[in-house]
C-alpha cells in the first residue's frame, strides 16, 4: 500500500494537482493481490473518491515505439522505417504485451519475415488525456485527473477551511475556541461558501461567516481566486 500511495502522489505532482483537491478515481494494477481492507487508507492518503483494482491498466496508456539502432540497423537496415510504420498501426498495448513476454513480435514487411524483440525497441509511454500513470516494483497506478464541477467546488471548500485553520493557529486560538469568519474579494468563493456553509461552520467551529472583514484581514490566493479573510473570537 505504501508503494501505491507513493506512486499516487507522484501522479498528483506530475499533474500539478494540490493534495486538497479531491479526485474521482485511482486505478491500481498489481502483480500481487491487494486486500480491499486497505482501500480506505488509499482514499484518505490520496484524497480520492474511489479506488478500483484492475488486472489490466493498459487501456489508460499508449505506447510509441522507435527502433533501437544498435540492434535493428545490422538486422534490417532500410526496412526499419517500414517496420515501425507497420508497428504504429497496431494496438500498442498488445505490442507491449508481446515484447514483455520475451517472445518475438512477428511481422511480414515488404515480403520479409521480421522478428522484433524488446531489446530492439525504444519504448515511450504515453498517457491518455485526463489520466496520469506511474509504475514501479510490479505496481501501476492510473490517476483520473478529470475535474467535475462538484470536485472543483469541494477543492475550494477544503482550501478555504485550510486557510482559516492556518489563521486560527497563527492567531493563537485554542482548538476549542469558537470563531467568526469574514471574507471578501471573490464571487466564486462567496458562492462556494454559501453552498457549503454548514460544513464549513462545523469544521471551523464558526458561529458566523460574513463579509464584515476587519483590519487584521489577511490576503490569500485560493486556487486562483484572491480573497481577504479575517478571523475573530466569537
Amino acid at each position: 500500500i505504501r508503494k501505491v500511495v507513493i506512486l499516487g502522489r507522484a501522479c498528483r505532482n506530475e499533474a500539478n494537482i494540490k493534495n486538497r483537491q479531491p479526485l474521482s478515481k485511482l486505478f491500481v494494477q498489481s502483480d500481487s493481490e491487494i486486500n480491499n481492507d486497505y482501500k480506505d487508507i488509499i482514499l484518505d492518503e490520496l484524497n480520492i473518491k474511489d479506488v478500483e483494482f484492475t488486472n489490466d491498466a493498459s487501456g489508460f496508456i499508449t505506447y510509441n515505439f522507435k527502433p533501437q539502432m544498435r540492434t535493428m540497423g545490422p538486422k534490417y537496415g532500410k526496412l526499419m522505417r517500414p517496420i515501425f510504420d507497420e508497428i504504429a498501426t497496431m494496438n500498442g498495448a498488445e505490442v507491449m504485451a508481446v515484447l514483455n513476454s520475451g517472445e518475438a513480435l512477428k511481422l511480414n514487411v515488404q515480403d520479409t519475415d521480421v522478428e522484433i524483440f524488446k531489446e530492439d525497441v525504444l519504448v515511450e509511454t504515453l498517457q491518455k488525456d485526463g489520466f496520469v500513470s506511474d509504475s514501479d516494483a510490479g505496481f501501476t497506478v492510473v490517476l483520473d485527473t478529470n475535474l467535475t464541477d462538484e470536485l472543483v467546488e469541494e477543492g475550494f471548500v477544503r482550501e478555504f477551511i485550510s486557510k482559516v485553520q492556518t489563521m486560527r493557529k497563527d492567531g493563537g486560538f485554542e482548538v476549542t475556541d469558537h470563531i467568526n469568519v469574514a471574507f471578501t474579494g471573490s464571487d466564486i468563493i462567496a458562492q462556494v461558501v454559501a453552498n457549503n456553509t454548514d460544513e464549513i461552520k462545523s469544521q471551523l467551529l464558526a458561529e458566523n461567516i460574513g463579509d464584515n472583514v476587519d483590519g487584521d484581514a489577511k490576503e490569500w490566493n485560493i486556487n486562483g481566486e484572491k480573497i481577504s479573510i479575517s478571523v475573530t473570537k466569537a
